[in-house]
């Protein structure tokens, strides 16, 4: 579904090359739940931001489909991530004029419908305060407000950038379960820095300094595809 083959992304600093990752090998696979495991400055968002079509490798490609994503125009890479894809980011950025069910409908446009998007609401459990504005909700409902925006739609892969930063363990919990519970037959893709959040990943792969150092597979998951090796050089 995905491939990233020798995959890097390099920043300048003061004319000095800065390898936020560095020649990855990555395949996500159908119905996966994909975890990316690592501290703080280790290029696991770098690497979600390359996989998602937000940032583009300086060397390498990445796949979505058999296409290059840097190869789309940004029309075809915006309406990638607004039909294909669902993001939900580190903190809940949400339009503080529109509310929580009006928030989830603009991330789908002529996709979702308002009774889905009220049901996913439900099923989240803040169905009651689907008219509320997001300064009216907690941290933990904000996030499930960013949830069900990227669940609507039966997107293909659901991408989590640390997801449950801004929450205690109790909640972080519950949003890793509904994003799992709820996200259909598409795949899952959690970057975070706590093991406990990837407990029921099929695959979690740990990376440090922009490379992948370490993979983790439940033997019980059964893929479908191809298999790439997922470390580099």
């Amino acid at each position: 579904m995905i491939e990233l083959r020798q995959a890097s992304l390099v920043y300048k600093d003061q004319g000095k090359d800065l390898y936020a990752c560095r020649h990855i090998n990555l395949t996500v696979r159908p119905g996966e739940f994909l975890g990316i495991l690592g501290p703080s400055g280790s290029g696991k968002s770098s690497l979600l931001y390359m996989m998602s079509g937000l940032k583009s490798p300086t060397s390498g490609e990445v796949l979505y489909k058999d296409q290059r994503i840097s190869e789309m125009s940004e029309p075809e890479r915006a309406r990638l991530r607004l039909v294909d894809f669902g993001i939900v980011f580190q903190y809940p950025y949400l339009i503080g004029y529109l509310s929580a069910l009006e928030n989830v409908l603009v991330g789908s446009p002529g996709v979702g419908t308002r009774e889905k998007a009220q049901e996913l609401l439900l099923d989240l459990g803040i169905g009651h305060k689907s008219h509320r504005l997001p300064h009216e909700l907690s941290g933990g409902e904000r996030q499930r407000v960013c949830v069900a925006r990227a669940l609507l739609g039966g997107r293909s892969i659901i991408f989590a950038d640390e997801p449950t930063a801004s929450l205690d363990h109790t909640n972080g919990l519950a949003v890793v379960d509904l994003l799992v519970r709820h996200r259909g037959e598409g795949a899952l893709v959690i970057v975070t820095h706590d093991p406990s959040m990837l407990a029921h990943a099929n695959r979690v792969i740990h990376i440090t300094d922009g490379e992948v150092v370490k993979e983790e597979v439940d033997p019980s998951f059964a893929p479908t595809g191809p298999i790439r090796e997922t470390i580099g050089p």
